[in-house]
């Protein structure tokens, strides 16, 4: 966990694909510890194409099947089915012109908010993401999920004001 904080968690994430896996890492995450996310979190790259979302996209019955039988991997088939769907969501959005990561970044006019106070599991704007997520057909994106997700991809920068990591992560902001 120190190495993920270190190196990765909350560090602001600009490449589409990469927010998208980390969104539907999260989902996977729903009622368990990111802990068991990221230790599984090779095992799910293999089992989903390296979260290529064209070739996600084209899983079908057989593959949820064998998934399911994946012990390497969280093995819901709610979430896998969710994770599929996405692939086909982030694709439709590419299809008209809507890269995920100018959507995501867009709530928060392409640079991190500085959060200054206690940190919270969820805010009015997760809120706004969740149901704008919700409203295009994704799974698991809940207020609670999002918030995590926004963390982990630097949307927020919630590292507290001693952490070395605050201040390069504040300094960050989207070319889009």
């Amino acid at each position: 966990m120190q190495t993920y904080h270190d190196e990765e968690w909350g560090v602001p994430e600009f490449d589409s694909r990469m927010l998208w896996e980390t969104l539907m890492l999260e989902g996977f995450q729903a009622g368990l510890a990111w802990i068991i996310v990221l230790r599984k979190r090779d095992a799910f790259r293999k089992a989903f194409r390296n979260f290529d979302p064209q070739k996600v996209a084209r899983l079908g019955e057989k593959d949820i099947a064998r998934q399911l039988e994946n012990p390497g991997i969280i093995r819901s088939r709610s979430k896998i089915e969710a994770t599929i769907q996405g692939a086909r969501i982030y694709l439709d959005m590419h299809e008209r012109g809507v890269k995920f990561s100018d959507f995501a970044w867009g709530f928060v006019d392409g640079e991190p908010i500085q959060n200054e106070g206690p940190v919270p599991v969820t805010t009015p704007l997760a809120g706004t993401i969740s149901k704008e997520l919700k409203a295009r057909g994704f799974k698991f994106v809940g207020p609670t999920i999002v918030y995590a997700w926004m963390q982990a991809v630097g949307l927020v920068n919630d590292h507290a004001p001693d952490c070395f990591r605050r201040p390069p992560c504040a300094r960050v902001r989207s070319s889009g």
